[in-house]
């Protein structure tokens, strides 16, 4: 780790995103992989004068949230809570009692491909007041929208639906998103979840198991994955999604567009991947703190480059241009 980099992360992380106080009661949550990150979190809180704690979790890895979704008041008493394990935390029931409470939440999960911190890359340099205003100009639009249509010139042609559910964005900055935000820079919805239907073809980022090789088919129907095409990414993406042993994480739970500029898909960090300005992500899995219904065993998304998006037949980016 190059660690005057991630002390320059962790410093925005603390100062511009969560802008501690003295008189703030923190608790970061991490585990054994990410502990060294942990503990320069801590000290940066602990330079504002803040009370601070750290949570190793019992479990690395991707079913970590199943606990926090048992213990969902596990974190009453902190006026603050930074999520930074492998996995994120964000959509879990835990999250949502801090939030509904209250207190502040930050998702900062910190799983990369590459060896880096997370805390190293240049993207937590984003500006968050111009995200902001990008955001705000995208959610007048979706706001009001029932119907979300996407297509690329690969042949995705996807259709997402939002009945009663409302966009927001997320830029890190929990002053900006009323106390919950994540570090992915973007506008988020959580999609009903029994309706979305179409071909993807993906081809930017798998998440946590990184960059896609080769475009890859996957078919929905009735707001799940029906197939996912035979090739070594199809088959990773399989096993991957199998290893939940859940069937909700077959489940599209959320679109979203990416806002940051300072962001790039390469598949080495899927927080960076799904944050890339004028791409767009599906989420699948649990999706509570998101505004949704669902509740599983985790969460997911699935990046692509270069779409065309329009809300209810107006068309807000072209061929990942943000227009509006």
């Amino acid at each position: 780790m190059d660690t005057k980099k991630a002390v320059q992360g962790a410093e925005i992380v603390v100062k511009h995103w969560i802008e501690a106080k003295s008189c703030d009661n923190i608790l970061i949550v991490t585990d054994s992989t990410h502990r060294e990150e942990g503990m320069l979190l801590k000290k940066e809180c602990e330079k504002m004068g803040c009370e601070t704690d750290i949570m190793i979790t019992e479990k690395d890895g991707k079913l970590v949230g199943i606990y926090f979704d048992s213990n969902p008041h596990i974190f009453a008493g902190y006026d603050c809570i930074i999520g930074a394990a492998d996995y994120s935390l964000v959509t879990t029931a835990a999250a949502k009692t801090a939030i509904n409470n209250g207190s502040g939440f930050l998702s900062l999960p910190l799983h990369t491909n590459d060896g880096r911190s997370m805390l190293e890359y240049d993207f937590l340099h984003c500006d968050t007041a111009k995200s902001r205003q990008l955001a705000n100009a995208l959610i007048k639009i979706l706001q009001n929208a029932s119907v979300i249509h996407v297509t690329t010139r690969r042949g995705t042609d996807m259709y997402f639906y939002k009945k009663d559910r409302h966009a927001k964005f997320f830029n890190g900055n929990l002053k900006d998103c009323s106390g919950y935000s994540s570090a992915s820079v973007e506008v988020y919805v959580p999609i009903e979840e029994k309706r979305t239907h179409g071909t993807l073809i993906l081809d930017g980022s798998m998440g946590y198991i990184g960059k896609v090789t080769t475009p890859l088919q996957i078919l929905f129907d009735k707001g799940r994955i029906t197939q996912i095409e035979s090739s070594p990414d199809g088959e990773k993406l399989r096993e991957f999604i199998e290893d939940y042993q859940d069937e909700k994480m077959y489940t599209a739970s959320e679109f979203g567009i990416g806002l940051n500029p300072l962001s790039h898909c390469d598949g080495n960090c899927y927080i960076e991947d799904e944050s890339a300005l004028g791409t767009f992500h599906i989420g699948f899995g649990r999706n509570l703190a998101l505004g949704g219904l669902l509740q599983a065993s985790g969460h997911f998304d699935l990046t692509v480059l270069s779409p065309d998006i329009y809300a209810d037949g107006c068309k807000i980016v072209h061929n990942g241009q943000i227009i509006v």
